[in-house]
């Protein structure tokens, strides 16, 4: 049987498909909120925060149609919040937290993460801060309630550990809120020292709650109770890769770099520091904190007359201050404080040491190790 001729229709179907669409010219299915707010997740987590927040915004207008709020738009509106928050935008971020909070007042469609996060970019601070922190230990109190009454299986076990954590961090949060803000309230030191109690109930094994307990021990000048705290904490995961979960993130780990060096505890936070700028090496304050923190251990070995060690210590502690005020005008950092204590810790080991050289001393610090060994043997 001979094939039909084709008809007009058919020769135009075929010449601008099925649609009607010129050839290369069929428009792309339109993306869904959902795609969208995954994509812009992933950006955000691969360190794009720029390129996340286009995406957001269009998942936003997508389910947000209106200037009406909707339950629908807490996702986006959550996402966009810690996309400023990531883009050095807290006025922004708050904005939008807000507006969540605005729609889902008691935490029960998208969970505790906007309160506890209005709770460290709250301009007040202080009360206020203290308020969205226990909202939000309310709503993760609540959860886990629901999930431990649920059969127990290894993705609700996991998901009790993780909001353990949260519950746990958000105390010391509050702690240290009564350590600084609202340090002059007369039940000051018995509100923090129940937050952290109670988090080290949720989470014993995690790094951060012992940290915290560690400041509250410096501040009450318990400071070998202090010290077996850090020690503790840093034991939790110094063995780890920067990828575990386990590994405190990095604002936290110069938190602890702080607190090591305020308990004379200046080898472990060498080991910190170091390891922060092994991640990142265009890190204004961990440089500066391992600058600091090796004039600190030769400050502590002149004073013991070990003089052959206190020399390379503090060139070591002149290359990482110097590094530290190059990255600080490069990136045009804003901390004023640091800037003048590094200039006058440079100051000072200019006049030991003599004028800069520029060069660093790797290497005579490392033939000192021997010797520094001697040091705390005796």
């Amino acid at each position: 049987m001979a094939k039909t001729k084709p008809s007009n229709r058919d020769r135009k179907a075929k010449k601008h498909g099925k649609n009607g669409a010129s050839n290369g010219t069929a428009k792309k299915p339109k993306a869904s909120p959902e795609s969208l707010l995954i994509q812009a997740a992933t950006l955000l987590q691969t360190g794009e925060p720029d390129k996340a927040l286009p995406e957001a915004r269009r998942a936003l207008n997508l389910l947000q149609p209106t200037d009406e709020p909707t339950a629908a738009s807490l996702p986006a509106l959550n996402l966009l919040g810690e996309i400023y928050v990531e883009l050095g935008e807290p006025g922004l971020a708050k904005d939008v937290f807000t507006a969540a909070v605005s729609i889902d007042e008691e935490g029960l469609a998208d969970g505790a993460e906007k309160f506890l996060w209005l709770a460290q970019l709250c301009e007040e601070g202080g009360a206020e801060s203290v308020r969205w922190f226990e909202q939000g230990v309310s709503v993760l109190k609540r959860e886990v309630a629901e999930l431990e009454s649920k059969s127990k299986n290894a993705e609700v076990t996991e998901a009790l550990e993780e909001k353990k954590v949260k519950i746990a961090n958000a105390l010391c949060g509050i702690a240290e809120v009564y350590m600084t803000d609202l340090s002059w309230e007369t039940d000051a030191e018995a509100r923090c020292e129940a937050a952290v109690t109670e988090a080290l109930l949720f989470a014993p094994e995690s790094a951060e709650p012992l940290q915290t307990l560690a400041s509250v021990r410096i501040s009450q000048s318990r400071v070998e109770d202090a010290k077996a705290a850090l020690t503790r904490s840093m034991g939790l995961w110094r063995v780890l890769d920067v990828d575990d979960p386990k590994v405190p993130d990095f604002s936290t780990r110069i938190s602890l770099a702080r607190l090591l060096m305020e308990a004379e505890m200046e080898e472990e936070a060498l080991e910190v520091v170091e390891r922060l700028v092994g991640e990142n090496d265009e890190s204004v304050e961990a440089w500066y904190l391992g600058g600091w923190c090796f004039y600190l251990f030769g400050e502590r070995h002149k004073a013991r007359g070990a003089t052959g060690v206190t020399t390379p210590l503090f060139r070591a502690s002149r290359d990482w201050l110097e590094n530290s005020l190059k990255l600080y005008r490069a990136m045009e950092y804003e901390d004023e404080r640091l800037k003048e204590h590094a200039e006058e810790l440079v100051e000072s080991l200019n006049k030991l040491l003599g004028p800069s050289t520029g060069e660093e001393e790797e290497d005579e610090w490392d033939d000192t190790g021997d010797e520094d060994e001697d040091m705390e043997d005796t």
